[in-house]
């Protein structure tokens, strides 16, 4: 089950100044949080991030009225501090200075070369904190011809490629290039960054390096985009064919797909030969399992057209819950189309302890967050949930006491209009 405890997580110690909004840094840092950074998310003073705006849906107070928080802004913002600064402001500049001379992480999702007017790029700043490591996410990266360009993550699914191979056929009925259904790329952005921070992280930190100094790290949407084509990549490399768009088939398995079924849908996974033959052998149809087309996966792929004139009459004979039912036991592959809910109320869902909910300790009018458990699992430092996602500018006056200032410097910032 997750775990809420208070004892230290894996990047215990580890401060990270969070510069970014919206998704792909945002979720960089949730896993750094998740982990036990202490990372705090510096928010631009009134607005905030722009995902606490991109609504509806919007949260529930307790009484079921919508507030003014987007629900988005949940996704990726547990276990951080939230702090107003506004650094177009020379005094919220040097605030940040101080705070980046602290800092092990800093994580900004600007446009490229957006933060040396403030000091606050990375050549700046690593003369005041030699062991910062600064990982900038960007649309296209730092350099290139579109490297002054804003990136967002329908524009790079759509550019690299990805929704060119999602959807139907254009001959079938709704074909056409689709976005897959979350910011996939936006997502895949966080987890490299975040996998690139930790090895930063021990290499700076690594007896083997001895140097102790942080690095930069330039990640781009469109570089991220190109690596998660994954085999659809490698197979065009290797035979220089373009993939195109399938639906819910896989270009190098068979039958790897959905199905019909008497009141629905299933979706029949079969990624080897010895499964086939044991879904042949459950249908009481072994002799198909013998057939020279279907006997490899090869050959399956190869007559794909002919297998599935044996298997769409087949699979509707049976419900979706009957096919279930019968191939569960028999290590095939077999299941549910589930809507979010339904996916929400599986019972493997359930006893993972992926729905959570935690407090809110800011006196609003939302007493709890809704959120998705993370999916790491450590046994000996495991994930733990401090914190709902904070209102904005929930920690100000905290985090910059913790800095050195005292209340009547704070009450003059604000005064300012710098907070």
């Amino acid at each position: 089950m997750p775990s809420t405890a208070s004892t230290p997580g894996a990047l215990s110690g580890i401060k990270v100044l969070d510069l970014s909004r919206v998704l792909a840094g945002p979720w960089a840092t949730q896993m750094l949080a998740d982990l036990g950074a202490d990372v705090i998310k510096v928010e631009r003073p009134v607005a905030g991030d722009d995902t606490r705006h991109w609504g509806p849906p919007f949260l529930k107070d307790d009484d079921g009225n919508d507030t003014r928080q987007a629900s988005y802004f949940t996704a990726c913002n547990r276990n951080k501090r939230s702090i107003t600064i506004d650094m177009a402001h020379p005094e919220g500049q040097a605030l940040l200075r101080r705070m980046a001379a602290e800092a092990d992480v800093l994580v900004e999702n600007f446009k490229v070369g957006g933060l040396a007017q403030y000091g606050l790029d990375y050549d700046s700043l690593k003369t005041l904190n030699p062991k910062l490591i600064y990982c900038s996410i960007t649309g296209f990266g730092q350099d290139g011809p579109y490297a002054e360009r804003a990136g967002y993550d329908l524009m790079v699914q759509a550019m690299c490629g990805l929704m060119s191979i999602t959807g139907h056929a254009d001959a079938q009925p709704g074909g056409g290039p689709l976005k897959v259904g979350v910011a996939v790329i936006d997502v895949f952005t966080g987890l490299y960054a975040s996998n690139a921070i930790l090895a930063a992280i021990n290499a700076r930190d690594s007896a083997r390096n001895g140097s102790g100094t942080g690095q930069y790290i330039d990640m781009a949407l469109l570089d991220v985009g190109m690596a998660v084509l994954a085999n659809q990549a490698a197979g065009f490399l290797a035979t220089g064919q373009t993939p195109e768009r399938a639906g819910n088939t896989h270009p190098s398995l068979a039958p790897y797909q959905d199905f019909r079924t008497s009141d629905g849908n299933v979706l029949l996974a079969i990624g080897n030969d010895g499964q086939f033959a044991r879904f042949c052998a459950a249908v009481h149809q072994p002799a198909q399992a013998q057939d020279a087309r279907f006997t490899t996966n090869t050959g399956r792929v190869q007559h794909r057209a002919a297998l599935l004139e044996w298997l769409q009459p087949l699979m509707q004979t049976r419900s979706t819950a009957e096919w279930i039912a019968l191939l569960q036991d028999k290590a095939v592959p077999c299941g549910p189309i589930n809507t979010v809910a339904q996916a929400f109320d599986d019972p493997q869902v359930q006893a993972r302890g992926i729905h959570m909910t935690l407090p809110c300790q800011t006196g609003n009018d939302i007493a709890q967050v809704a959120t998705v458990a993370s999916p790491m699992r450590l046994s000996a430092t495991p994930v733990s949930y401090r914190s709902a996602p904070p209102t904005l500018g929930q920690h100000t006056q905290e985090v910059l006491q913790e800095l050195g200032l005292s209340e009547d410097e704070v009450h003059a910032l604000r005064t300012a209009h710098v907070l």
